[in-house]
């Protein structure tokens, strides 16, 4: 959807008075300091914004409060909708709704990512950035994921006062919550897609675990074998990488430096390695040397 088309849909939510503003709350407050290293590890996973998903969470549960949340371990309000699983009832648009009923908090928020992920109603979200809150919040409003008109200011004023959007840039804190693994890759975005670097002794296996993704899908994205050991400071594709370098590469080609190979560069821009022959006109047997330039878009 073209910008202009998209912010001309957010208008028609309606103007909210400017002094409306929402008071601290230390519920609140013990809400985020107990899920967020849980939305982090969602955000590593599925790419939601982790401030998005803690300022739902704590709106939708009444900071855990709320019959659903206690009754049903639902943190986001989430209906039935074909589920097949344990339901609790609660009076919401109509009287005795059916809502997902899940065993703990952590089922609760991995349901929530994909129930964004697999619906096409949300799919435009994830053109946006991943600290793009306010997008975000606007677009899950459009998208229809509430019907009340301030649904998206009030996420916004949330993530605002509560500084949630500082667990948006892919950092990771704390110590992970329930089964969680604990996470100590910081995830990178470049060229529409996320990267980490390997530390010594990582493997496929180590960062799939963390990651929360196949090994066998990693070693495939980043074109290796998957029992490869990588080396300090690799670059390890978390999908699937690109046929070439950003738009903004288009007049930078790249200048072969000494150690390099067409396998590093292709890991360094995201481009998957044949498309980087191809667009050089090479096969696969050629040597590139030091000073060789590549284009990499």
């Amino acid at each position: 959807m073209k910008k202009n088309l998209f912010i001309g849909l957010l208008l028609c939510i309606g103007a909210i008075p400017a002094n409306a503003q929402m008071k601290w709350s230390q519920q609140y407050q013990q809400y985020f300091d107990q899920y967020k290293d849980m939305a982090i590890d969602q955000m590593r996973r599925y790419h939601i914004p982790a401030s998005i998903t803690l300022a739902q969470g704590v709106l939708e549960s009444g900071a855990g409060k709320s019959e659903l949340a206690v009754k049903g371990n639902n943190h986001f309000g989430i209906k039935c909708h074909g589920w097949t699983g344990r339901a609790v009832y609660h009076d919401d648009d109509e009287n005795n709704e059916c809502f997902r009923a899940y065993r703990n908090a952590s089922e609760s928020f991995e349901d929530h990512s994909k129930f964004l992920t697999t619906s096409n109603r949300y799919s435009s979200l994830f053109r946006l950035k991943q600290t793009d809150y306010k997008g975000w919040a606007y677009g899950l409003k459009s998208c229809g994921y509430a019907t009340n008109p301030r649904y998206a200011i009030q996420l916004i004023d949330i993530i605002q006062l509560y500084k949630l959007y500082e667990y948006d840039d892919g950092k990771y804190s704390g110590k992970s919550h329930g089964t969680l693994p604990s996470v100590s890759h910081r995830v990178y975005e470049f060229n529409k897609n996320y990267y980490v670097l390997a530390k010594a002794g990582d493997t496929y296996r180590t960062i799939g675990e963390e990651m929360g993704v196949s090994y066998k899908k990693l070693a495939k994205y980043n074109e290796n074998d998957r029992d490869a050991r990588l080396e300090e400071g690799e670059f390890v594709w978390l999908e699937k990488k690109r046929r070439n370098a950003p738009k903004e590469y288009k007049h930078r080609p790249h200048v072969v430096r000494d150690g390099e190979s067409m396998y590093t560069i292709s890991q360094r821009y995201g481009i998957r390695l044949k498309h980087l022959y191809k667009m050089n006109d090479l096969t696969p047997t050629y040597q590139i040397k030091v000073g060789d330039v590549l284009r990499v878009r």
